[in-house]
């Protein structure tokens, strides 16, 4: 079975290059952030795997179809793999500024026609599964994709920050380690070069969000994973306290249903 990654990759490939529009490894990789040699790896797989009659055109400097009665093969993507594809643009149509379901559907639409629909409509997954969050932190959808990007090719991002402690506003430049949804907020783990210290940003509250031109080398995992264990959801602290919570009959039937810390004992 085909990586769902890589699939979109041969997608786009082949689109572009029946338009005429010469693709080559540097659109490729460009386009979905990868190293030139993967992408001269997709482009090669797509030859020789697939048998796409693909030639590169020197003047063009990017690749066409010599035959353009050629068609990709039918590829096995099931019906789980696309409901869960559907499922996560549903999800999280709203946390992002619209830039994961966005692709996502894009994809969604070429994926079940490829697929042959397989009995899956878009709107009717709408009509069947939603998602409520409470206390949502919207983040535009730009915002999203500089951080997404900064974060695949290790730049260091440069926003203003308001610290909603005191309302000011300062501007920092980070090295972006780690992204996580955190309560239906996104939290960005980073080096903050102002403080130097490893700090989170809720990306609600960044503002002015830009790329810069530098670039750094990640550090290792163990590094900042400290910022993750011994916590109590997204809070950290000194050194850790034991906490016991009574809650009465009526009230625990609900306490019960849910998780609330890794470590909880009820």
């Amino acid at each position: 079975m085909v990586n769902v990654a890589i699939l979109e990759r041969i997608f786009w490939f082949d689109e572009q290059a029946r338009r005429n529009r010469f693709p080559n490894a540097s659109t490729l990789s460009h386009r979905f952030e990868l190293s030139p040699k993967t992408a001269q790896r997709c482009i090669d797989a797509m030859r020789d795997r697939f048998g796409a009659p693909l030639e590169y055109h020197p003047s063009r400097k990017g690749y066409h179809y010599r035959d353009d009665s050629f068609v990709l093969p039918h590829f096995q993507v099931s019906q789980d793999e696309i409901l869960s594809i559907l499922l996560a643009r549903k999800l999280l149509s709203s946390t992002s500024g619209g830039f994961i379901s966005r692709d996502i559907e894009r994809f969604s639409h070429k994926l079940i026609s490829r697929a042959g629909g397989m009995g899956l409509d878009i709107g009717k997954i709408d009509e069947l599964f939603s998602a409520a969050w409470t206390g949502h932190s919207p983040v535009p959808a730009d915002t999203f994709s500089l951080i997404s990007r900064s974060l695949m090719a290790s730049r260091c991002l440069r926003f203003t920050y308001r610290s909603p402690a005191t309302g000011c506003r300062t501007t920092r430049v980070v090295e972006p380690h780690h992204l996580q949804y955190y309560m239906a907020s996104w939290v960005l783990t980073a080096r903050c070069l102002l403080r130097d210290q490893w700090r989170k940003f809720y990306l609600s509250r960044m503002d002015q969000v830009s790329l810069t031109k530098e670039t750094f080398i990640p550090c290792p995992p163990n590094a900042w994973h400290h910022l993750f264990d011994g916590v109590f959801g997204i809070f950290q602290g000194g050194n850790p306290v034991e906490v016991v919570l009574h809650f009465n009959p009526f009230r625990a039937r609900w306490i019960r249903e849910q998780l609330w810390h890794p470590a909880q004992r009820m």
